[in-house]
């Protein structure tokens, strides 16, 4: 019988099987600057993006961008018409939700109340509902000019900005109205003027206001994001002012949001987490457009 033999102890063990993260991180990496960087390509086919046109030619694609934004954002407004009772009682949700059913009423204090109320509501919402139609007929009259990997990062942009606003929205009409409401009402109190009865414009006007005051704060890192992918602002920079756009951060929440503490927090803090997100999302857009192929 055959004596097995051990290997010597310096003997190389068995080889490793590859990472697979180095590939994974190469394939993205290939990805993105198929998306977002000009390629070779891309530059051998730069003449086809718009040929010369007349100038007249331009001025029409133009009056025609802006005809058919009028008309989408009059026809939003007219089928948010017939919903605008039902959009008022959404808005004072946060009145129950903070407490003040039957402790405060809403309620038109003039006789042009109703049509001042029905036309804000038609507005803003008509606005809102038409925004996918308007981005659309925008991007139709600036997109021929456009290299791909910039509509890329438009188109990006955009989708990104949309759930940046509705999750500011979210954020504002979920929390930060109940408490604002709260602190407002306590304020009253302990200043001896209860109040009961509230404006109806000026109480949509308000609710409103904060709604739009949210969404387009949320913004913010997304356009540091943009001009980050861009190349015109660097993660270093971004890292190295990061004390300054907090304290920028928090004032811009103290006039944005009623004269709380609690609401300035809540609008500041997520975009303070936005925007080291941002700074980490630039770092990696540095990092793999400087990658080998």
């Amino acid at each position: 019988m055959a004596k097995r033999t051990r290997p010597p102890k310096d003997a190389p063990g068995p080889t490793p099987p590859p990472a697979a993260k180095p590939a994974m991180r190469n394939r993205f990496a290939r990805t993105f600057r198929q998306l977002f960087t000009e390629t070779d390509e891309d530059r051998l086919h730069e003449d086809e993006l718009d040929p010369p046109r007349p100038f007249i030619e331009h001025f029409i694609d133009l009056r025609d961008c802006i005809v058919r934004c009028a008309l989408s954002w009059v026809a939003a407004m007219l089928v948010i018409a017939p919903f605008a009772p039902k959009v008022i009682a959404l808005l004072q949700l946060p009145l129950r939700s903070a407490g003040l059913e039957g402790k405060v009423s809403v309620q038109g204090l003039e006789v042009g109340t109703g049509f001042s109320v029905f036309m804000t509501t038609m507005l803003w919402g008509g606005t809102i509902l038409a925004l996918p139609a308007l981005f659309y007929f925008i991007a139709r009259f600036v997109f021929p000019g456009l290299k791909r990997h910039e509509r890329n990062l438009i188109l990006f942009t955009l989708g990104a900005g949309v759930f940046l606003f509705l999750g500011g929205v979210w954020l504002c009409f979920s929390f930060t109205l109940r408490l604002a409401l709260e602190a407002l009402m306590a304020l009253n109190v302990w200043m001896n003027v209860p109040t009961e009865i509230l404006r109806a414009d000026a109480y949509i006007g308000f609710v409103l206001k904060i709604l739009l005051a949210f969404g387009l704060a949320f913004q913010f890192p997304l356009m540091l994001l943009a001009l980050g992918w861009l190349g015109i602002i660097s993660a270093a920079s971004l890292r190295a002012h990061r004390g300054m756009a907090i304290i920028l951060i928090f004032v811009v929440a103290m006039f944005l949001t009623p004269p709380d503490p609690l609401s300035q927090i809540v609008m500041a803090v997520p975009m303070c987490i936005l925007y080291e997100l941002t700074v980490w999302l630039v770092r990696l857009r540095e990092r793999l457009a400087n990658d080998p192929e």
